[in-house]
């Protein structure tokens, strides 16, 4: 994320932060469930979400990793059991 990037969310959060009402539910103990679905739409509507482009490199990394290990993996189970069962032979 880039200063410029920062610098925009921040004065959109001081902005909403300045014209923020007062809490409806004060005193209540619980939320109902049209205040807190209004709620969660708040928060979702402040999410910084990823570019397209940042979830296509995000995914690629990740599955080049996880087959990596599991290759590796694999073979040190291979190497491991042929050493093992070589020297159970050799008793």
């Amino acid at each position: 994320m880039t200063n410029r990037q920062i610098r925009r969310i921040t004065e959109k959060e001081e902005r909403r932060s300045k014209g923020k009402r007062p809490d409806k539910r004060a005193g209540k103990d619980r939320a109902s469930l049209l205040e807190f679905l209004s709620e969660v739409r708040q928060e979702l509507k402040r999410v910084s979400w990823p570019s397209r482009q940042e979830i296509i490199t995000f995914t690629t990394v990740t599955l080049i990793t996880t087959i990596s290990l599991t290759l590796i993996v694999f073979a040190m189970d291979i190497v491991f059991k042929r050493t093992i069962l070589e020297l159970i032979r050799n008793l």
